[in-house]
């Protein structure tokens, strides 16, 4: 089989069980992206790889990736430039906005302290040759530290809770969180550069960076697309201004040592807070990265799995990750609604809502590995952890409203 089919089989196949994975895990009401991130890891070497050896060497092949790998970094920087693009400030009184930054902060500091807790000894047991503490042990609180904001706002909406105030109290503050947790995964790739020099010319270039995105790109980009909306229309040819300015920007901070996906968000934050512009952006874009390139991303991140990732203090560790995730998330979300004088229900809908890790969490560990910062076993337990937090959402904002429901059911059968 040439190349060229190889790869078509490849997609194929990916296409073909992410969408039978994601209707299974819609029927149980999970948003479909966590049977698409199943369906990688299913493709993988510990259930594909291990029932059917010969065909997953054969379609998997490790000299094959290289063009599912190009597939896949084009469709994180298009996924990541959206999720810029749809980046807004809080917004609300000033009790809402404080609430915000109290949630997404101890969403941020409490996973950070237990991540940095446990480092140590994942570090001892886990961490590839030649990885110092430091940058291992920043990029574990990093990963404790990240919430799933598309797959928070896929939930809410389903449930019809975009307008309640668990909903906006969670959409406001997972915009805080993953905005500070995308500037300290930059900070961990800095460091893990290791040499002073070049850790001190990524950080200025990624200074030079943000000024000539915000100084020069911001205005032009500005003037250039409410000109191209005044009539309501979205032209091909702005389009095309759009992807030239998020390349240059993806391969700017692909160049100074940093990620291209930086570069991506960065250029989505820069654009005009146009809901129209969105739309069209989104129309165009969202389709071809969501539906086709991003199951490429779990099907290759499932290809790096270990399947002794689980075998004798595997098991212990991936219990003690989970726990340290799941309590950093739910604890210091739920205690930031607390302390701005929410009611425990939304309180903890709150946290439980900004527990989900989803995409956000693979692309971090994704970039994780392919930086040397992590092995392969410590990767698939960190997948194992991103599916388990976003699976469980669902259920524990359920089982957050069931007393409301109980009351209101209450309320209608004596009214």
């Amino acid at each position: 089989m040439n190349a060229t089919a190889l790869l078509l089989m490849q997609l194929l196949v990916i296409l073909g069980a992410a969408r039978l994975c994601g209707l299974l895990l819609r029927r149980l009401g999970q948003p479909p992206v966590i049977g698409e991130m199943a369906a990688g890891l299913l493709l993988g070497p510990i259930a594909f790889g291990a029932w059917w050896p010969q065909a997953h060497a054969a379609l998997f092949a490790p000299q094959s990736l290289g063009a599912l790998s190009g597939l896949s970094t084009m469709g994180v920087v298009l996924f990541m430039f959206i999720v810029g693009a749809e980046l807004r400030a809080p917004e609300g009184t000033r009790r809402q906005v404080r609430a915000a930054f109290s949630v997404g902060l101890l969403g941020i500091v409490l996973p950070m302290a237990l991540g940095l807790g446990i480092a140590p000894w994942l570090h001892a047991r886990f961490a590839p040759a030649g990885v110092g503490l430091w940058p291992f042990a920043l990029f574990i609180a990093a990963t404790m530290s990240v919430t799933a904001f598309p797959v928070l706002a896929r939930i809410l909406k389903d449930r019809g809770m975009t307008g309640t105030t668990a909903g906006r109290l969670a959409l406001s503050s997972a915009v805080i969180d993953d905005a500070a947790v995308w500037v300290i995964l930059a900070v961990v790739l800095t460091l893990a550069g290791g040499a002073h020099a070049s850790v001190a010319m990524t950080a200025v270039g990624a200074l030079v960076l943000v000024g000539l995105v915000f100084g020069l790109l911001r205005p032009l980009y500005a003037r250039l697309l409410r000109a191209r909306l005044a009539d309501g229309q979205f032209p091909p040819q702005a389009f095309i201004q759009v992807l030239l300015g998020l390349l240059a920007c993806a391969a700017a901070a692909e160049w100074i040592g940093l990620h291209a996906i930086f570069g991506a968000f960065l250029f989505g934050t820069c654009l005009p807070r146009e809901d129209r512009l969105l739309k069209h952006l989104a129309d165009k874009v969202e389709p071809l990265a969501v539906a086709l390139l991003m199951p490429v991303l779990f099907a290759l991140a499932g290809q790096a799995t270990s399947v002794n990732a689980f075998a004798g203090a595997g098991i212990g560790a991936f219990g003690l990750i989970l726990v340290v995730a799941i309590l950093g998330k739910v604890i210091g979300c739920t205690a930031g609604a607390r302390l701005n004088g929410h009611d425990w229900r939304d309180s903890l809908a709150v946290g439980a809502l900004m527990n989900a890790r989803g995409l956000m969490e693979l692309v971090v560990i994704k970039i994780g590995m392919d930086a040397g910062l992590i092995g392969a076993e410590l990767f698939t337990l960190l997948f194992g952890m991103t599916l388990a937090t976003t699976f469980m959402a669902s259920p524990l904002l359920s089982l957050c409203q069931r007393p409301r429901r109980a009351a209101h059911a209450g309320l209608d059968a004596h009214g």
